[in-house]
């Protein structure tokens, strides 16, 4: 065995090792929140790798391709860890689901012995390289887009730094694969890959250990209504903040930032976003503001009056730029569709005029 190899070997024990203990910290610390176990489930996948790739232990073992489908997962995780931890979602959409399931099926095709050689085989590795692509750049894209809205300072601050580092990471392996299998660069070149998964891990595990902020990694809030979500403080500014969305209604103007915000109260943004989160108890800025957005929807969906007017002009009305978003912020805080609740609603308003009548 040469130097390079056991060298090899200790970057891939040293990257196991740090993995193992990232994840204990997030199982010990964070595991009520979906991004801690999405992490977990990502540094599995990337374990499967590091042993998938040592071909003196696994060629030909039985453990193989269930190896190489953990592997191949990675990406798709790396997806949804994205999205779990910085559009603080709770739950894996159905699309989330048919994500993992279809890289596992393509991952598999390519390691089947019946079929190796066929064109059935070959597209199916074209396309798993194609997908990994994707899902890295749309981690990436998840990381990049809510940078703006994130009110949780040192999240903010560690998001793009992280997220790029391990986006780069399965960047690199993608690249470094296709080109060793091609037999262009030397297989021992995917040593590379190891040796920055240590670095990678171990920037990690140096930011859970050096980071007190509880709640960089807690489990998101289920979006409620304004006035339930909103805790009372004696704050001026966040008095200010407050009386500028219910009473003077910015929260209409659909291209509201945080920067807008700021400007129209005479403050300096860090103040707005400290404020929102520390003192309102809000991690995303968006949320917030579409607290307030779907307050004013709801009650005109529940208002007889406004029987006829159409669900979009109202959700327009109130500060939405689009009914897709709209959608999706109504289901995510009332667990169904703005047609169910208006039905809903309207028909309890019946029955309560009906039985004073």
């Amino acid at each position: 065995m040469s130097a390079f190899e056991i060298i090899d070997l200790l970057a891939r024990g040293g990257a196991l090792s740090l993995l193992a203990l990232w994840s204990w910290l997030l199982v010990r610390d964070k595991w009520e929140a979906p991004a801690a176990r999405l992490a977990v489930a990502m540094n599995a996948a990337i374990a499967c790798h590091i042993v998938a790739t040592i071909s003196e232990v696994v060629d030909g073992m039985w453990y193989d391709a269930p190896l190489a489908v953990g592997a191949g997962l990675v990406a798709p995780l790396f997806w949804l860890f994205a999205r779990a931890w910085f559009d603080d979602r709770s739950q894996i959409s159905t699309l989330g689901w048919a994500s993992l399931a279809i890289m596992a099926a393509t991952t598999l095709l390519h390691q089947t012995d019946i079929i190796q050689g066929t064109a059935l085989v070959d597209a199916s590795l074209i396309l798993f390289r194609i997908l990994q692509a994707i899902f890295v750049f749309a981690g990436l894209y998840v990381a990049w887009r809510g940078r703006e809205d994130d009110l949780v300072e040192t999240r903010r601050r560690f998001r793009m730094s992280l997220i790029v580092a391990v986006g780069t990471l399965i960047m690199m392996t993608n690249v470094i694969e296709v080109l060793a299998y091609g037999e262009q660069i030397p297989m021992l070149s995917r040593s590379f890959i190891e040796f920055g998964i240590m670095i990678v891990a171990f920037v990690f595990c140096a930011a859970m250990f050096g980071i007190r902020q509880p709640d960089l990694l807690s489990a998101p809030d289920r979006p409620q209504a304004a006035d339930r979500l909103v805790p009372q403080s004696n704050d001026p500014l966040a008095t200010m903040i407050k009386a500028a969305m219910s009473e003077q209604r910015l929260f209409r103007d659909e291209t509201l930032t945080i920067a807008a915000l700021a400007s129209s109260l005479g403050q300096q943004e860090y103040r707005i976003r400290r404020t929102i989160n520390g003192t309102l108890g809000h991690r995303n800025f968006a949320r917030f503001v579409n607290s307030y957005r779907l307050e004013e929807v709801k009650e005109a969906l529940g208002d007889p009056a406004q029987r006829e007017v159409p669900i979009l002009t109202i959700a327009l009305d109130a500060g939405f730029g689009s009914l897709g978003p709209f959608n999706r912020a109504f289901r995510d805080a009332e667990d169904m569709t703005p047609t169910e609740f208006r039905r809903d609603k309207l028909k309890g308003a019946a029955l309560a005029d009906s039985e004073i009548g």
